[in-house]
């Protein structure tokens, strides 16, 4: 009785082993650091050194009907925890992605998608103000994409976001939260296209457009709405990578009794060009226009910052060495912040690692 006992045991345990052995996931940690120097062509004084860090720890598995999932938790700048996003792919029928924090999903993924050797053009030390459009991408999301469909002729891949409460505190599992009266539904929908009709010559175009509709609740008596979109076009072609597009944001406020309606408009548009001088390194030029309107209900012009144009420059250049990027960005900036006359101009020194 006890052999048999013995034998089933082994028999049992050597099963389990099997089984966790065909099963078992993966796990790696990926991050590094960047150094940076940032010199001001103005007199504004401050610390011109600076560092950032990152740590995300990555797993992934598969299940018996031969779908995936991948795990992602991300650690930036000593912060305990940044975002995390779980992603199951269900073969030829798309993937499903639910995201905590800064995840990139909805028209957060299309913001600027410009060619660049480093950083975006507003993103390298002065934004100058422009408006970013992120839809649900900054808040607690589930995202639906389709597989390639018309792979090899004219690739499409259609994706669906949907955020329950807009900028509201992400939830844990099993977690609930009160209604927020300062944040609604949130809604995207982006279409990417690569039409290489099966030739070589169009294999490196790609056409992208995206839009987001955000219900939010200030308070009572007014309701705020906003929707936003981006469109553009990028083009690789041996070492030489083009882009152009365009996002706005709409967000409007109307007093529910009766009251005045307000809104503000951004309108941007964006162009990069990339060269890749060889394998390591890569030299770069953008620029972004962002221009802002508003009303008030009894003036056209809100405030004195309508129809001014935030204009941003940038020239960049990269080169790769093992584990280490430097970089240099020279950024110049016209009517920063709206306010006409102010300019301004940085250059940043950059040393990345990698692990």
């Amino acid at each position: 009785m006890n052999k048999l006992t013995k034998v089933g045991c082994s028999a049992l345990c050597g099963s389990l082993a099997a089984i966790a052995s065909a099963h078992a996931g993966s796990l790696s940690v990926v991050g590094g650091a960047d150094l940076t120097f940032t010199s001001l062509g103005d007199d504004v004084t401050g610390q011109p050194i600076g560092m950032g860090s990152n740590v995300t720890f990555k797993g992934s598995g598969e299940l018996d009907n031969g779908w995936t999932f991948d795990l992602a938790i991300a650690n930036a700048n000593g912060a305990a925890y940044s975002a995390a996003n779980v992603t199951i792919t269900m073969g030829g029928l798309g993937k499903i992605n639910l995201n905590q924090g800064n995840s990139g999903n909805g028209i957060q993924a299309y913001d600027d998608k410009m060619p660049t050797a480093w950083e975006e053009a507003a993103g390298a030390g002065l934004s100058g103000g422009v408006k970013r459009v992120y839809g649900v991408g900054k808040s607690q999301n589930i995202q639906y994409t389709t597989p390639v469909l018309g792979a090899g002729i004219i690739g499409t891949t259609i994706a669906v976001a949907y955020a329950h409460e807009v900028g509201a505190t992400d939830v844990n599992d099993k977690g609930t939260k009160s209604a927020d009266n300062e944040s609604g539904a949130g809604y995207d929908a982006t279409i990417n296209i690569n039409p290489s009709m099966g030739t070589e010559i169009l294999s490196g175009l790609n056409l992208f457009v995206g839009g987001s509709v955000i219900e939010s609740r200030k308070n009572s008596s007014v309701e705020e709405d906003e929707y936003q979109g981006v469109g553009g076009i990028t083009y690789d072609i041996g070492p030489v990578s083009l882009g152009a597009q365009w996002s706005g944001l709409y967000s409007g406020h109307d007093n529910l009794n009766g009251g005045s309606h307000v809104y503000h408009t951004y309108k941007n548009h964006s162009f990069g060009v990339a060269f890749n001088v060889n394998d390591d390194l890569s030299v770069s030029y953008g620029e972004v226009q962002s221009r802002k309107a508003g009303y008030n209900g009894s003036d056209a012009q809100a405030t004195g910052e309508a129809g001014r144009v935030v204009e941003v420059s940038s020239w960049q250049a990269a080169y790769t060495m093992g584990g280490a990027s430097f970089r240099i960005a020279d950024v110049k900036v016209d009517n920063n912040l709206w306010s006409a006359g102010t300019n301004r101009d940085a250059t940043i020194i950059s040393l990345g690692l990698a692990f």
